[in-house]
C-alpha cells in the first residue's frame, strides 16, 4: 500500500493532529475527537499511527554513510542548563574548514529525522550542529509520544540560552569557517527567529521553516538575511506573519518569504503524511543556495 499523504485526510484532522503535536490537547483527547473521521474500519488510534512519524522510511542519509564524519559531544551553556549535549556532522576527509549551519528540531528533541537533516547538510559541505534542548532532561526519549510530553518541562529561558551557546559553540569549532547559519522546524523555525534577535552579526542567515515570530520590539536588532518558509495551511503561525513583516519591513531587515500553496504544516518532514515533496525539495533547494550565498 502506498504511503498516505495530507490529501488522504481531511482537513479537520490535520488541524487537530497539528493542535495534539503542539500540546494544544492530549493523546486521549485527540483519540475522542478523531473518532468521528474513523470510518471503513479505521479506528482513532489507526489514524494517529498513520498520521505519526515513519524514521526509517524516509531516512535520506544513513548514520553510516561513508561522505561524512559524525559525533554527539557535549557542549558549556553557562548561561543555561550548564552542560548540554548535540550531534556534529561534517564532510569526511575535508582538508579545509567549512562553514556552519546549526539545526534547531521540533518541540520533541534530537529526534532521528533531524539527525537525517544533519547529515544531509554535511552531505552538501556544511558543518552542522544540532543540539538537543531536551538534553537535560535525558535527552530525546526514543518515542514521540514521550518526547512531546516532556518537552513542556523545559525552562524556556534556559533553554534559549543553550541555544545561543551552540551558536558560539559551532562558530569556535576548529572544523568550522567561524561563519555560521541557522535552520529550524516548527519550535525550531521559531527559535531560529529569535537567534536572529540575539546573535546580531554572529549570525550569517536563518532559515525558518513555519516557525513563530519573535518579539516585534526585538525585530530591529535582526542583522542577519532571513529566508521564511511558510505553509499555506497553517493558520496558527501565519496569524504573526503581518506584524513579522512590517516590523522587518520597518527595520530595513533583509528577507524573503516563501508561501508553498496547499501545504500543510510541517510540508518538510519526509516521516510524515503532511510531506509534501515538491514543496519540500523547493524550499530544500532555496535554503541550500541562501546558505551558500550568505554564509560560505
Amino acid at each position: 500500500m502506498s504511503q498516505k499523504t495530507a490529501h488522504d485526510f481531511d482537513q479537520d484532522l490535520l488541524i487537530l493532529f497539528d493542535a495534539y503535536v503542539h500540546g494544544g490537547i492530549d493523546r486521549r483527547t485527540f483519540l475522542d475527537r478523531a473518532s468521528k473521521y474513523a470510518v471503513g474500519g479505521v479506528t482513532a488510534v489507526m489514524l494517529l499511527e498513520q498520521l505519526s512519524p515513519k524514521f526509517l522510511a524516509a531516512q535520506q542519509v544513513k548514520p553510516e554513510d561513508a561522505r561524512i564524519e559524525q559525533q554527539y559531544i557535549e557542549y558549556p551553556s553557562p548561561n543555561g542548563y550548564g552542560t548540554m549535549r548535540g550531534y556534529l556532522t561534517r564532510p569526511a576527509g575535508a582538508a579545509a574548514k567549512a562553514p556552519g549551519v546549526l539545526v534547531i528540531h521540533e518541540n520533541r528533541g534530537l529526534n532521528p529525522h533531524i539527525e537525517d537533516i544533519t547529515r544531509r547538510l554535511a552531505v552538501d559541505g556544511f558543518v552542522a550542529f544540532a543540539p538537543d534542548a531536551l538534553f537535560p532532561l535525558g535527552g530525546y526519549p526514543g518515542d514521540e509520544d514521550k518526547a512531546r510530553e516532556l518537552f513542556p518541562k523545559l525552562d524556556q529561558a534556559k533553554t534559549r540560552q543553550d541555544f545561543i551557546a551552540a551558536a558560539g559553540f559551532l562558530r569556535a569549532r576548529p572544523e568550522c569557517t567561524g561563519k555560521i547559519g541557522s535552520v529550524g522546524f516548527c519550535y525550531g523555525g521559531g527559535m531560529v527567529n529569535y537567534l536572529a534577535t540575539q546573535l546580531g552579526n554572529d549570525l550569517s542567515a536563518g532559515v525558518a521553516y513555519y516557525g513563530s515570530s519573535p518579539d516585534a520590539a526585538d525585530v530591529a536588532k535582526i542583522k542577519a538575511p532571513l529566508m521564511i518558509q511558510s505553509a499555506e495551511n497553517d493558520a496558527r503561525i501565519n496569524a504573526s506573519w503581518p506584524a513579522f513583516e512590517e516590523a522587518l519591513k520597518a527595520a530595513g531587515a533583509r528577507y524573503e518569504r516563501h508561501l508553498y500553496p496547499g501545504t500543510q504544516h510541517g510540508f518538510n518532514n519526509d516521516t510524515t503524511p503532511r510531506y509534501d515533496a515538491a514543496a519540500a525539495k523547493l524550499s530544500w533547494d532555496r535554503t541550500l543556495a541562501f546558505f551558500r550565498q550568505h554564509v560560505r
